[in-house]
């Protein structure tokens, strides 16, 4: 494990938080807490030992200017929720984990279940997951999902394309549907299903995926052989798209795009349509990284943070030849799900800015990017988990939130407070 004084560490940590507003003067908080110009974050890290790589990888300031938010309800009552996409009229296609898919509309009501849903494996973190549109969606109708798909060996993430023909009533069914693609090996375990599905601008599919966590699966993230711990790179059909980085390559699986990932809830496309993904960490490690063809991004040889039982994670070192850092990294963690990157009139405050959905930070994080670096952070609260994030059409920011005991979900609309 790194080694270095308290001392030292929290003169690093210090320039990691001050970053490029280091000779900033605080001021308050546009909605209280933590001044501006200080990290949001003041809770001691999981990994106290542990430094970062260059200044602004972890608890980057706030920034000058923090927008007001408003918060209206627009949907309560909803069974639990893993995701949400508009669709072209402006109505909401939700995924509850049970296994069911819903129309919501713009007032908040939901209509019955869609038929044709694939059977889901609903466990502890298993279920009907993401959702996405195809890129002609409003000519061809096609959505994909992903979901924990019960298996005669276990289970395992899978991705299916369907049809979506709706109905007057609200529903509809989902027909022509199809598993184009399985993440193998299957596993009989309850835990890092992932997943998140975004679609290039070229119109392959990224599909993240966990490495379900277990002790023994988990080092296959390593493993170009196998399909756990991985992003990957896909056509429409399953396909493994052109210009994977392993196609070829003796023993790989030619649909993967990246590597060494730990469970990747979070994920979107950048401006320049590159992208970017947060994933879950152990205690403390929770990353921000941009995957690129083959990049190994370390798990489970190489992490910040610790793991649960207080144990370093392997050799606890936080680098390695070969291996990325992250762009950015949380300890203590938010523990990531839904991400957008935000394009609109309604914050201007936060264009070119993530919004990532924090389940543990109970609100919506908000990362401001520099030259791929994160130069500032800010949270929106919302007193409850966060599984999604999306940008609206008019620029407000819709959040599923989710209540695990209740089984669950409200959709909170997020404006500018006047």
């Amino acid at each position: 494990m790194n080694r270095t004084s308290p001392l030292l560490t929290g003169a690093l940590l210090a320039l990691a938080a001050a970053g490029p507003a280091l000779a900033q003067t605080a001021r308050p908080a546009a909605s209280g807490g933590a001044p501006a110009g200080l990290p949001v974050e003041t809770a001691q890290p999981n990994a106290p030992d542990q430094v970062p790589a260059f200044i602004g990888q972890t608890r980057a300031p706030q920034p000058a200017e923090m927008p007001a938010v408003a918060q209206e309800v627009v949907a309560d009552g909803l069974p639990q929720l893993w995701a949400m996409e508009f669709l072209p009229d402006g109505r909401m296609l939700v995924t509850a984990k049970r296994g069911t898919l819903h129309i919501v509309t713009a007032a908040g009501e939901a209509g019955p279940p869609i038929e044709g849903v694939p059977e889901v494996e609903v466990t502890r973190q298993g279920g009907l997951l993401d959702v996405a549109l195809a890129p002609d969606f409003a000519e061809s109708g096609r959505i994909f999902l992903s979901f924990a798909e019960p298996r005669a060996d276990g289970n395992g993430t899978s991705v299916a394309a369907a049809t979506l023909v709706q109905d007057d009533a609200g529903g509809g069914v989902l027909e022509d549907v199809e598993v184009i693609f399985r993440q193998t090996p299957s596993h009989d375990g309850p835990n890092h299903f992932g997943s998140r599905l975004v679609f290039s601008p070229g119109g392959d599919l990224y599909v993240t995926v966990g490495e379900r966590a277990d002790a023994e699966p988990r080092v296959q993230a390593q493993d170009i052989g196998s399909g756990l711990g991985k992003v990957f790179r896909i056509n429409p059909d399953g396909s493994a798209a052109e210009g994977n980085p392993f196609i070829g390559a003796e023993g790989a699986l030619p649909e993967i795009w990246s590597l060494g990932h730990r469970n990747v809830q979070a994920a979107a496309l950048d401006g320049e349509g590159r992208l970017w993904t947060v994933e879950h960490g152990p205690m403390g490690g929770d990353e921000l990284n941009r995957p690129e063809a083959g990049g190994n991004y370390g798990w489970p040889e190489v992490s910040y943070g610790i793991d649960y039982s207080g144990a370093p994670i392997g050799r606890g070192i936080t680098r390695m030849e070969g291996t990325q850092q992250p762009v950015y990294y949380w300890d203590p963690v938010i523990a990531p799900s839904g991400m957008a990157w935000y394009e609109g009139e309604e914050f201007p405050e936060w264009q070119g800015a993530f919004l990532i959905g924090g389940l543990v930070a109970r609100g919506v994080v908000i990362v401001h990017l520099q030259d791929d670096r994160v130069a500032y952070e800010e949270r929106v609260p919302l007193g409850a988990r966060v599984r999604d994030v999306k940008v609206a059409p008019d620029g407000s920011v819709y959040a599923v939130t989710e209540n695990r005991q209740a089984g669950t979900s409200q959709i909170v609309r997020l404006t500018r407070e006047e």
